[in-house]
């Protein structure tokens, strides 16, 4: 199969999503993980929209990248300047990138109500932006914006806004739709009559907005686009851009495309994962191929399925993708299921072991009162060394108490947790302030417990999810609080339901704490691992 260039804009296009924004430092550190994966060419922003990019690509150009190529991205310059007098143009140019990308108008619609300007005079904006670029040495890529809307509108003069950049000189011409509206057998159709009529390398950009972004991206390179864009996590203005974290894994893996990524796909979750952290957002766990969802398995009669043979339910092997496979705990699994799990601390364990059988029955106990284990495998671990006689308490509980006090209608809430506990027959007492009664027990606890567990000022709590099981019963229902925490390494999470919040939130705390505990006391040291 030919090969296919793979262009990231998350940068830039998918900056520009509602709730994310990355540093000049996370820039950096993203373009670096994106060339070590093997992306071709890497947008790092629009120099001359904010003083940011600037900033960055001041600090990229002391970038030794192995693979990918740094671009520039702007507009065709303004109708009032000539090129050489164009802040737009000229700004892209100072960034020193080997390669600028710049977008124009394709559709009539927005050059004549929206530029101002005449059809002719928005080809030679076109044509002579691109030759400008082109004339001081810069591999030129020309995002045709509106592309398609514009083909629907006026075909013939959609065509001559792709000539027009081509006669200046551009190397790539990329077919945008801007609107995302564009359905994928129109989009196909659209694409193939323009490869019949242009003949030059064709790349193609699409949003999201009617949920067929990825499709449209994968048909059309089937077609013949030999340069695709798009952004990690479908991040992007509006509803988003297409989903590199899914196109490049369908067309390398199941359709036979190659590209320098090929190679190293199995950083591809932890790619998918950084820019998430880094954008400060859930990530997606439900994404294909690199949420944690996508190769989690519930229902019993998979996992015995699965542990046969993993074609059965799988259509890629989840280490291909830097993935893993989940075996879910639920009231749906059986033996098996939990089987798979216990073998992870005591291999030799048989399925009809009375441990198995007595863990599987606790299980659907357990949730049968509201707990959940799908989100909190850190407790279900835990509830695995217990019953197999591998977990030692770090600590007991010899009580708390939590005050609450409001001072006046306009004054904040005040909480504050009195903890006391024994370790190895050593008493503890301690007491902390918080935000919230649940803040300043966690607080209680972690200092009340650090001079016996000092990697415990490593741990920290990363989510708080309470959810109300029985809704009826009002403010008396049964809640079940779910915690994920994180040690720097790696995360877990952990669960607790009660009646009572407070008593829900320490189940779940304590378990977070004892989780992250054991974790460190089993780690060989790095010496030995």
């Amino acid at each position: 199969m030919p090969k296919v260039a793979i262009y990231d804009t998350t940068l830039r296009d998918g900056a520009q999503g509602e709730g994310v924004y990355f540093s000049v430092e996370d820039k950096i550190r993203i373009v670096k993980q994106l060339d070590t994966l093997g992306i071709d060419y890497i947008e790092g922003g629009w120099p001359g929209s904010n003083p940011k990019d600037f900033e960055f690509y001041k600090a990229a150009t002391s970038l030794r990248l192995n693979h990918a190529k740094l671009a520039a991205f702007g507009s065709t310059r303004r109708f009032q300047n000539r090129p050489e007098e164009d802040k737009t143009l000229n700004d892209l140019l100072a960034t020193g990138t080997p390669v600028v990308t710049i977008f124009g108008k394709s559709w009539d619609l927005h050059a004549l109500e929206v530029l101002k300007v005449s059809l002719e005079d928005n080809l030679k904006l076109i044509e002579d932006s691109v030759a400008y670029l082109v004339s001081h040495g810069r591999e030129t890529i020309y995002d045709a914006e509106h592309f398609f809307d514009g083909y629907k509108a006026n075909p013939d003069y959609a065509i001559e806004t792709l000539k027009a950049a081509l006669r200046g000189g551009a190397s790539t011409l990329v077919l945008c739709d801007t609107n995302g509206g564009t359905l994928p057998l129109e989009a196909l159709d659209i694409f193939k009559r323009v490869a019949s009529l242009i003949d030059a390398p064709l790349g193609v950009h699409f949003h999201n907005d009617t949920g067929v972004a990825v499709a449209n991206t994968i048909m059309t390179v089937q077609e013949g686009a030999v340069h695709f864009q798009g952004t990690f996590n479908g991040y992007g203005e509006r509803c988003g851009n297409a989903n590199l974290s899914a196109i490049i894994p369908t067309l390398l893996l199941k359709l036979g495309y190659d590209a320098t990524a090929k190679e190293n796909l199995h950083l591809l979750t932890q790619t998918s994962r950084l820019i998430s952290e880094l954008a400060n957002l859930h990530h997606d766990e439900r994404q294909p191929y690199v949420g944690a969802s996508a190769f989690a398995h519930k229902a019993g009669t998979h996992h015995d399925a699965l542990i046969k043979n993993p074609l059965s339910l799988e259509h890629i092997r989840s280490e291909q993708v830097g993935n893993v496979r989940r075996f879910l705990l639920s009231d749906q699994a059986g033996r098996s299921t939990v089987l798979n799990k216990v073998k992870e601390f005591v291999p030799e364990t048989e399925k009809n072991d009375p441990k198995v059988v007595n863990l599987t029955n606790q299980l659907k106990e357990l949730e049968n009162i509201g707990y959940q284990f799908e989100a909190a495998e850190g407790s279900f671990d835990l509830l695995i060394k217990k019953a197999f006689n591998l977990y030692e308490k770090a600590f007991e509980l010899e009580g708390f108490r939590i005050i609450v006090e409001k001072r006046g209608g306009d004054q904040p809430v005040l909480a504050e947790a009195t903890i006391k506990v024994n370790v190895d027959g050593e008493q503890e007492i301690t007491a902390a302030e918080g935000d919230g009664p649940v803040n300043a027990l966690d607080q209680a606890i972690r200092k009340a417990l650090l001079r016996f567990y000092p990697e415990i000022k490593n741990i920290s709590l990363i989510d708080f999810k309470v959810r109300v099981l029985e809704e009826s019963r009002g403010t008396a229902a049964k809640v079940r609080v779910l915690i994920e925490s994180t040690d720097g390494e790696r995360t877990w999470g952990t669960v607790g339901v009660s009646e009572n919040l407070i008593e829900a939130s320490w189940q779940a705390l304590v378990d977070s704490i004892e989780y992250g505990i054991l974790y460190k006391k089993e780690k060989p040291p790095e010496n030995e691992a």
